[in-house]
């Protein structure tokens, strides 16, 4: 069990901001992410698309304000903790009792939700029976690679992420990459790279085929696929991996007894609290007359919402403010030396 002051659940540039919030005031923090990287939809979906409404910054990319963010919380030493979903939150005494999908504990009195337009989840087969074997030897993102030595592996897809993991994973492991065209969406480069591996006989690759069946009882064994003519294969694999993409969905957030409206949650506008005591949403996914989905938005409400983690964080001190120009307590904590 992770005890720690505040959990925050995304790693989106308001997470980012809002844990360098709570640094700055001297509270710790732990941050999920279901995504498998840093930076929520700005390197999800536009990491190369310039923003232009950050203040004092006439324009950057996705990918920049994310890398910006990152070095802006490095003093804090934050350990995130990616590709974990929050399944569940419960109310234990005075804390929260906060668990992900991987197995991860926290206990702590402040949950942040900065979780965008909802939780990211990946596109999954359409065999129901590839239920029993998800994060077994069915898999939609790869943590550790090396599990894959020396193994066979069919990859799913036609994009960057199947396409780079099928060459990456070429060099240690059997790989089959099936996509169910002929054209691929990655980059020309990779798709390249892949059809040369093809040619070399380190890639077997199969197009116009789809998945319609597995096959194995205590872990996968065969993967049934059939092609645009009817053409039936069977395949002989250690593991499956899909990369179709990602949908957006509320998730277990919709669960946690929290007022929601559209898909978004209701929030005050003091603390960005929500009718659950030490539950806080901010960014996106918050709703409040007057919203407006910026990040700068995102931002004041983070920060608003670190402060209110204080008191339940710190019961028996006294918040007071300080200002980041002159507050030595404040440079200690960031690494600054004091004038």
């Amino acid at each position: 069990m992770i005890k720690t002051d505040a959990v925050i659940v995304g790693a989106g540039p308001t997470g980012l901001f809002c844990a360098h919030q709570l640094g700055i005031i001297g509270l710790k923090c732990e941050i999920v992410d279901n995504l498998d990287k840093i930076g929520g939809q700005c390197i999800e979906l536009y990491p190369d698309k310039p923003i232009y409404d950050i203040p004092a910054v006439p324009e950057c990319t996705g990918e920049e304000l994310t890398n910006n963010l990152i070095n802006q919380i490095k003093p804090f030493d934050i350990k995130f903790h990616l590709s974990e979903r929050v399944d569940e939150v419960k109310k234990e005494g005075d804390n929260w009792i906060v668990k992900t999908n991987s197995g991860t504990s926290f206990q702590t009195p402040n949950v942040i939700i900065a979780g965008g337009v909802g939780s990211f989840e990946p596109r999954k087969f359409p065999v129901k029976e590839c239920e029993k074997f998800e994060n077994q030897s069915i898999f939609y993102s790869i943590k550790n690679k090396k599990m894959f030595d020396g193994k066979t592996v069919t990859i799913f897809g036609g994009g960057d992420s199947a396409l780079d993991w099928a060459v990456e994973l070429s060099r240690n492991s059997k790989v089959n990459l099936i996509h169910r065209r002929d054209d691929f969406r990655g980059a020309q480069a990779t798709v390249d790279k892949v059809k040369q591996l093809t040619k070399d006989g380190k890639i077997n690759l199969l197009t116009k085929f789809q998945m319609i069946g597995i096959k194995g009882e205590n872990k996968l064994e065969s993967i049934d696929i059939k092609s645009d003519d009817k053409e039936v294969k069977t395949i002989q694999t250690d593991y499956a991996l899909g990369f179709f993409g990602l949908i957006m969905q509320l998730g277990p957030i919709a669960n946690w007894g929290l007022n929601i409206d559209k898909k978004t949650i209701e929030v005050d506008t003091e603390k960005f609290e929500t009718n659950q005591k030490g539950i806080y949403a901010v960014g996106d996914i918050c709703n409040y007359p007057g919203k407006l989905k910026l990040i700068l938005s995102g931002f004041h409400e983070g920060a608003l919402a670190a402060r209110a983690c204080f008191k339940l964080a710190r019961p028996n001190e006294k918040y007071r403010f300080e200002f980041t120009t002159s507050s030595k307590s404040i440079k200690d904590r960031l690494g600054v030396k004091s004038d």
